[in-house]
C-alpha cells in the first residue's frame, strides 16, 4: 500500500514538474511560467485530493464480493457468448440462416387477461377487443411480449407473464394483454430471432385497426428478451403504416445474441416509440450491454450477474422481476436511479442529480444512462415495499357494454 501511495504521489509531482517546465504541451517558455511557490501549492492540492479520495476508493466488502463473482462466473460466460454472437453475425451476413417456421397470422392471438378469466382475440380482428365485455375503454392498456420459449401455451410455466400479470392485476387500473406468438419464437434461437421482425409487422397491422378507435396514448408495449425486439418491430412498423409513433416501449433485458447494430436483424432501439426505456440485467451475455433506448437503466452496473444470481438465466429474468415489482400499487418508486457513467462512480458519491424511477413510473422525458443498486432478494428495490405491505385493489372486471 505504501509503495502504491508513493507512486501516486511521485506521479503527481513528476507531472506537475513537467507541466511547469513546458514539457506537457504548453507553448509558453518554462522560464516565463515557472514559479516555485505555485509548484508547491499545486503539489499540496494534489496530495490533499489524494488523501480525501482514499476512503472513497477503498471498495466495500459487497463491492469486492460482486466483482469476484462476476470475474469468476460472469465474465467467462460473457466471453463465450460473444463468440456465439460473432458466429451468428457471420452466418447471418453470409445468409446461411433462414427461419424454418414462418409466422402464420391465423394462429396468433392477443390474450386479454382479467380477474374473471383469459380471452383470446385473433390478431387479424383486434376490433373484437373494443366490444369485449372485459375490455375497459376508459383504462390504460399494457401489451406484454415475452421471450424465447415462453409463449402462453408453453408446457413450461411462463414465469415472466404470470409475474407481470399478477402485478397489473393488483393495480386493477389497466387492461392487460399478452401476445400469443404461437410458438414462432420457440424454435431454434436463430430461427426465432429472424421471426421477431415479421411478428412485429403482423401485430402492428392489427394495432392500426385497434387504435383507430382506442387512444394510442393509453397503450404501453413491454417486451422481454426476444420479446423486446418484437415490440421494437411493432413500433417501427406502426410508424411506417401511420407516420405516427406509439407512446412508450419498455425493453426488459433485450436479447443480445445475433442482434448487432448495422446488421440484418433489427433490435429494439430509440426511435421505435416516442419513449423507449430499457432495463439491463444480464449485460453482454443474454442481454444487450450497450445503451439502446432513450433511458437505459443498469441495476448494479454493467455486469453479467446481479446480486443474488449465480447463473445467466437468473440474471436475465431479473429485468422482468424488477419491472413487475415496480408495477405494484405504491411501489412505483421502489427503484430510484441516478444519471451516471458507472456503478462505481455512483457508489463513490460522484453522481449528482435527481433520482428517477426505473420501471413502471419511468419519467417520460428521461434520457441517458442511469445506475442504481438492488437487493439480492425480493423486494429487490432498495425503496421497495415488502409483500405484506402491498395493498391490492379489489379484483373487478370491465363494465358490460
Amino acid at each position: 500500500m505504501k509503495n502504491i501511495f508513493f507512486c501516486i504521489c511521485f506521479g503527481f509531482l513528476f507531472h506537475g514538474t513537467l507541466g511547469y517546465f513546458g514539457l506537457t504541451g504548453s507553448g509558453t517558455s518554462p522560464l516565463e511560467k515557472f514559479n516555485p511557490n505555485d509548484l508547491i501549492a499545486s503539489t499540496k492540492d494534489s496530495l490533499g485530493g489524494i488523501v480525501k479520495q482514499i476512503p472513497q476508493s477503498i471498495p466495500t466488502p459487497q463491492t469486492i464480493l460482486s466483482f469476484g463473482k462476476n470475474m469468476l462466473a460472469g465474465v467467462p460466460v460473457q466471453l463465450g457468448f460473444e463468440v456465439i454472437n460473432q458466429a451468428c453475425s457471420a452466418a447471418i451476413t453470409q445468409k446461411q440462416v433462414k427461419p424454418k417456421y414462418l409466422p402464420d397470422v391465423t394462429k396468433m392471438n392477443f390474450q386479454l387477461r382479467t380477474c374473471r378469466g383469459e380471452y383470446l382475440i385473433p390478431i387479424q380482428t383486434p376490433e373484437k377487443l373494443l366490444t369485449h365485455p372485459e375490455f375497459d375503454l376508459s383504462l390504460k392498456t399494457a401489451l406484454l411480449v415475452t421471450g424465447w420459449f415462453s409463449n402462453i401455451n408453453s408446457t413450461m410455466e411462463n414465469d415472466a407473464l404470470e409475474t407481470v400479470w399478477e402485478a397489473y392485476k393488483c393495480r386493477g387500473d389497466t387492461n392487460f394483454i399478452a401476445l400469443d406468438t404461437a410458438a414462432y419464437v420457440d424454435s431454434l434461437y436463430t430461427w426465432s430471432a429472424f421471426n421477431t421482425d415479421e411478428i412485429g409487422k403482423i401485430v402492428a397491422k392489427g394495432l392500426v385497426e385497434l387504435l383507430n378507435a382506442y387512444p394510442k396514448e393509453q397503450l404501453h408495449l413491454i417486451g422481454h428478451s426476444l420479446g423486446a425486439h418484437i415490440v421494437g418491430a411493432i413500433g417501427r412498423y406502426y410508424n411506417e403504416f401511420t407516420s405516427t409513433l406509439l407512446p412508450r416501449i419498455t425493453g426488459l433485458d433485450p436479447a443480445s445474441p445475433c442482434f448487432n447494430e448495422g446488421e440484418n436483424l433489427n433490435s429494439l432501439s430509440r426511435g421505435d416509440a416516442a419513449v423507449v426505456d430499457i432495463i439491463h440485467s444480464n449485460s453482454g451475455v443474454l442481454g444487450k450491454k450497450e445503451p439502446v433506448g432513450d433511458a437505459d437503466f443498469y441495476p448494479n452496473g454493467v455486469n453479467p450477474l446481479p446480486p443474488g444470481c449465480l447463473s445467466i438465466i437468473c440474471a436475465h429474468a431479473r429485468a422482468w422481476e424488477f419491472y413487475a415489482e415496480s408495477v405494484y400499487p405504491a411501489n412505483q418508486n421502489a427503484f430510484l436511479a441516478t444519471k451516471c457513467n458507472s456503478i462505481t462512480s455512483l457508489n463513490s458519491g460522484k453522481c449528482a442529480g435527481k433520482r428517477i424511477a426505473m420501471g413502471y413510473a419511468c419519467p417520460i422525458g428521461a434520457k441517458g444512462n442511469f445506475f442504481l443498486n438492488t437487493r439480492s432478494r425480493s423486494p429487490f428495490g432498495e425503496q421497495g415495499l415488502r409483500e405484506s405491505e402491498i395493498v391490492c385493489s379489489k379484483c373487478t372486471h370491465a363494465t358490460t357494454k
